[in-house]
C-alpha cells in the first residue's frame, strides 16, 4: 500500500549498481556473427565493446565464454578480449551455457544476483541460459543491441519468450548510465564519458561537442 511518509529520495531496489550485478558475454565469436542477420553486425560489436568497457570502468565482474572455439566458431571478439585480457575464457560444447559447470561455477563465484546478458544467438545462446538462470532465481537483463539473431523474427521471438519468463531488455547505454546514475560520480565520470565519445554515436559526438564549446566540464 502507497504511503507518502515513507516516500524518500532513495534509488529503487531493482536498479542495476556496480555491487549487485555481474555480466555475462556468450559467444561473441566469428562463425556466430557470421550467421547473424538481425541487424547490422559492425553495431552489434559496437555495442559489444561499449557494454564490455562499462564493465571495466565499474569494476563490475565479466564472465566470457565461447562455444566450439576450436572446432568451429573461431575465437572470442578480439575487441572484446582486449578489454579483459587477464580474464579466463570458458570454452564449452554445450548450446546452453547455464549446462556448463564451470561458466555456472564462475557466475556463483562473484555472488551477483543480477546477471547482465548479451551474446550471439539471441535464439540459442542467449535465450537458453536465461531461462535456466531464471528459473533458479536469478535476475536476467539482457542486452538487445550487443546480442543478435539469425534473423529479425528469430531475435525478436526470443527477447519476448525471455521477457514472458521474467527477463528485462536492455541497452548498453541504458546499463553504463544506469550503474553511473549520478553525474557527480567523479570517480567513474571521465571514464563514461570517454567510453560515450567512443561508441555512443550521436550522443558521443554531442558530448564532444558540449565539451568543446562550454568546456571539459560539461555533463551528460
Amino acid at each position: 500500500m502507497f504511503d507518502i511518509a515513507k516516500v524518500q529520495a532513495a534509488p529503487s531496489k531493482d536498479l542495476l549498481t556496480p555491487d549487485n550485478s555481474v555480466m555475462l558475454f556468450v559467444d561473441h565469436q566469428p562463425q556466430m556473427f557470421f550467421g547473424t542477420g538481425s541487424g547490422d553486425r559492425a553495431a552489434i560489436i559496437n555495442s559489444t565493446v561499449g557494454l564490455a568497457k562499462a564493465a571495466k570502468a565499474f569494476d563490475v565482474p565479466a564472465v566470457l565464454t565461447t562455444v566450439a572455439a576450436e572446432s568451429f566458431s573461431g575465437p572470442l571478439l578480439p575487441q572484446l578480449a582486449e578489454v579483459f585480457p587477464k580474464n579466463e575464457i570458458i570454452d564449452r560444447t554445450t548450446m546452453n551455457a547455464w549446462e556448463d559447470e564451470a561458466l555456472v561455477a564462475a557466475v556463483k563465484a562473484t555472488g551477483r544476483k543480477k546477471i547482465i546478458l548479451s551474446g550471439l544467438w539471441t535464439e540459442v545462446c542467449l535465450v537458453l541460459p536465461a531461462l535456466s538462470a531464471l528459473e533458479q532465481g536469478y535476475e536476467v537483463y539482457v542486452v538487445t543491441d550487443a546480442s543478435g539473431g539469425v534473423s529479425p523474427a528469430a531475435h525478436e521471438h526470443a527477447l519476448q519468450r525471455m521477457i514472458a519468463a521474467g527477463a528485462v531488455p536492455v541497452t548498453w547505454v541504458q546499463v553504463l548510465l544506469e550503474l553511473q546514475r549520478d553525474w557527480a560520480r567523479q570517480e567513474t565520470y571521465g571514464d563514461v564519458m570517454e567510453i560515450v565519445k567512443a561508441h555512443a554515436g550521436a550522443y558521443g559526438l554531442g558530448v564532444v561537442y558540449a565539451q568543446s564549446v562550454i568546456g571539459a566540464h560539461a555533463a551528460g
